[in-house]
């Protein structure tokens, strides 16, 4: 059975991966998840995108759908919870309204993924 494009849950998946691998396009499912869901669909490990029938594909949109929170839903709820650590004004939320490491990094040298690239300051000069 030939196809062009599987998708499940919003996403295209790529078909010459094996399922367990191309599942983990899909944003919330990781190794452990993607894994879980091949078994409960009842498809081998060695199996590729490419290989599964409607009936399978199906049947993992469905059990994703009914189990697991993925993509739009999961972005949703943890910028939700983002938003309600900034309103409440907890320490989390005021690092993270700063845009700066929340979790006790240290910000001295480094944490430039979060503050962004590194601004000079006038008149520093050895």
């Amino acid at each position: 059975m030939e196809k062009t494009l599987a998708r499940i849950a919003g996403v295209n998946i790529p078909t010459n991966k094996r399922v367990v691998i191309a599942l983990q396009y899909i944003h919330g499912i990781g190794s452990k998840k993607a894994g879980e869901i091949t078994e409960k669909v009842g498809i081998p490990a060695e199996r590729r995108v490419n290989e599964l029938t409607d009936a399978e594909v199906l049947q993992i949109r469905e059990t994703i759908d009914r189990d697991y929170l993925v993509e739009g839903d999961l972005r949703r709820d943890v910028s939700m919870n983002i938003k309600r650590l900034m309103d409440l004004g907890c320490y989390r939320g005021l690092r993270h309204r700063k845009q700066l490491p929340v979790r006790g990094q240290r910000t001295h040298t480094n944490a430039r993924t979060r503050k962004g690239k590194s601004k000079p300051i006038a008149g520093k000069k050895k």
